[in-house]
């Protein structure tokens, strides 16, 4: 494959999904990998579309809610808004948004293998800047062209650590916006992942794919306010007669404990992958205004759809 070919393929790639897949700012946390990292002085590029499917987010944003956030959000333009428990729920909802939101997610990445049994990578993922590092211990190396020891039905494993940024906003979405108009919803986050990768080969090196699967664990860091305009406790409240207080910046991190399968799909220089990853995370309890708290947890499912690129390094072993 020459190198006018190989960098018309990326241009391609990157132009072709950048349209598409420009719907998201979530952190990634599909999994996509293999057991076998990428080979020394090899490139693989590749996007991948996914849809975040939190059950407990769900659970918070019902029909009834959003239609209280739209009625309340244009009463709270011209008049003052008491506090209640609906209030209480907009701002479980939001919460629960900023930590998993129902929504695509999507990503263009970029892998390099640096010395065997090693990559490094990059992902962009609209809004969201991601570094990882992979270390494959067990399995030959090698690359299609030269496979080596590697044969169908190899198995390989590898271990990665990943880190994600971004500022988290409420996607721009009616219910969402109200809430935001009502509430002053701010807040950032840091993502830190460790995938354990299995896979056996499709082909010698992965030559037509491979089909992966294991385990995961992820952290998040969290960091939160709630500015509220003419939001107001009225006469006979629990609480303080006058205006609500903000909610300063608040820190809280979680972990969460996932499985994954993926299968790729292709043949020495193009692959599909079809993947599924599923979460359970305990968020823990957070603090809303008004000095009240929220507890939350559930389980997340992530399916995902990617294209993936192999560009064969320039040397030959």
């Amino acid at each position: 494959m020459n190198t006018i070919f190989s960098r018309r393929w990326v241009a391609g790639l990157l132009a072709g999904c950048a349209g598409l897949l420009a719907v998201g700012c979530t952190a990634p946390r599909a999994i996509v990998s293999t057991g076998k990292v990428t080979p020394r002085g090899e490139f693989r590029v590749g996007g991948n579309l996914a849809f975040n499917v939190p059950t407990e987010t769900i659970s918070k944003a019902g029909s009834t809610l959003k239609s209280a956030a739209r009625d309340l959000a244009q009463k709270s333009a011209n008049d003052t808004v008491r506090y209640n428990g609906t209030i209480e729920k907009l701002q479980i909802a939001a919460i629960a948004y900023a930590l998993d939101p129902v929504r695509p997610s999507s990503d263009l990445y970029l892998r390099y293998g640096v010395i065997d049994r090693l990559d490094v990578g990059y992902k962009y993922a609209f809004g969201s800047h991601v570094f990882d590092a992979m270390y494959q211990f067990l399995g030959p190396v090698g690359s299609v062209e030269n496979p080596g020891a590697s044969r169908p039905g190899t198995t390989y494993a590898s271990i990665g650590l990943q880190y994600a940024t971004q500022r988290t906003k409420l996607p721009s979405i009616p219910f969402l916006d109200d809430v935001n108009t009502l509430l002053g919803f701010r807040a950032s986050r840091h993502d830190l992942l460790v995938p354990l990768v299995f896979s056996q080969s499709l082909g010698a090196e992965e030559e037509i794919g491979a089909i992966s699967y294991g385990v995961v664990y992820a952290h998040t860091f969290l960091r939160y306010g709630l500015t509220p305009g003419n939001l107001f406790n009225g006469p006979g409240s629990q609480f303080i007669t006058g205006k609500v207080p903000e909610l300063p910046t608040v820190r809280q991190n979680f972990g969460s404990y996932g499985i994954f399968f993926n299968a790729k799909l292709g043949y020495r220089y193009a692959y599909v992958i079809p993947a599924l990853s599923v979460y359970y995370q305990n968020y823990g309890e957070y603090r809303l205004l008004n000095n009240q708290t929220a507890k939350l947890s559930g389980l997340t499912f992530i399916p995902s759809l990617g294209l993936q690129f192999r560009i064969p390094g320039s040397s030959r072993r």
